[in-house]
């Protein structure tokens, strides 16, 4: 099997229509008249003539047929002077672009961005950084966000970054709570990234915020609100992050983001309140297994005993139980 031609290159050769027309002009001798060519053979001949493959010959009326070693010499010069040019242009960009790139590399952050730790105390100052790593170290990105579901506000610039970074060949990975399953917006966002090539898993061991970009640098939290961040690029305390991140991995579990979002995120909630009161966990319990508050495990409880008839939490555990074992 032979790979696809380039893009370029198949602008150079005759369509299948064309292709079909030349084959047929030589089975009757290399020579047609232009009477017989029928209307639904016009774009091929079109094409033919375009690519030098066909040559009129108005006394007679006709097309005749080229050998294609001709025209191959005629079209495989072209892209070879073609590519030349766009050799020669793209030797030329960085010398171009040269005034702009080193106005970049002359702004305060970028002077001082190898200090070990640099922190940022204003949101759009924290999202400003992450796109600028993101583009610095597109190769590959750690994400770990705890929390529960993503805030919705967050996942169009999160989405198109992740479709850049797939687009460079680069890699995303990330750890969410379990609670993230049963948020909608969350769920298909993790199945748009995915289906990008980004790896998406869920632990339920508690983890701290935090990014890393290229092995090199790491954003953490600067304060337990997270209205802070520092940009960390000491190989020591990158390497130990990268660590921490790669045991959370291992112990995270793969989730088909692309199922979730086919179905509704509110029986997954009962489901797993269901099952968890089977097995005998307390409110208090079970809220703090799916990352959830107890208020809403409160509510999906309540739900759940209208919908078995429970009087009590007791009770209702009692019949969860009993419907496992049915």
């Amino acid at each position: 099997m032979t790979d696809a031609p380039s893009t370029h290159l198949a602008a150079a050769l005759p369509d299948p229509a064309a292709r079909e027309l030349y084959l047929a002009i030589l089975r009757e001798g290399g020579r047609v008249p232009i009477a017989d060519i029928g209307a639904e053979d016009e774009s091929a001949l079109r094409r033919l003539v375009e690519l030098g493959l066909l040559v009129p010959q108005l006394q007679d009326a006709a097309y005749s047929a080229v050998d294609p070693r001709v025209a191959t010499e005629r079209i495989g010069t072209g892209i070879r002077l073609e590519s030349a040019r766009l050799l020669t242009e793209a030797e030329q960009l960085p010398e171009l672009m040269g005034e702009l790139t080193r106005a970049y590399d002359a702004t305060p952050k970028r002077r001082s961005a190898r200090t070990g730790v640099r922190y940022l105390t204003a949101k759009e100052d924290i999202r400003h950084e992450l796109e600028q790593l993101a583009q610095e170290f597109p190769d590959e990105i750690m994400t770990a966000q705890p929390g529960g579901p993503r805030p919705a506000e967050l996942l169009p610039d999160s989405l198109d970054r992740a479709r850049r970074i797939h687009e460079r060949g680069g890699t995303v990975r990330t750890l969410y709570e379990p609670s993230a399953k049963l948020d909608p917006l969350t769920v298909r966002f993790a199945a748009e990234v995915t289906g990008l090539g980004c790896t998406t898993r869920v632990v339920s061991v508690p983890f701290k915020r935090f990014l890393v970009f290229g092995r090199t640098v790491a954003v953490i939290p600067a304060a337990d609100d997270c209205n802070s961040a520092a940009v960390v690029d000491d190989p020591a305390t990158v390497g130990f992050v990268v660590d921490t991140f790669e045991q959370l991995w291992q112990q995270a579990e793969g989730v088909n983001w692309a199922a979730l979002a086919n179905g509704s995120a509110t029986p997954t909630v009962h489901e797993q309140v269901a099952r968890l009161l089977a097995q005998g966990h307390t409110q208090r319990a079970i809220a703090t297994r799916l990352g959830l508050s107890e208020r809403t495990v409160a509510a999906h409880i309540a739900r759940l005993r209208e919908l078995h008839d429970a009087e009590t939490l007791f009770q209702l555990g009692w019949q969860m139980r009993g419907a496992r074992n049915v």
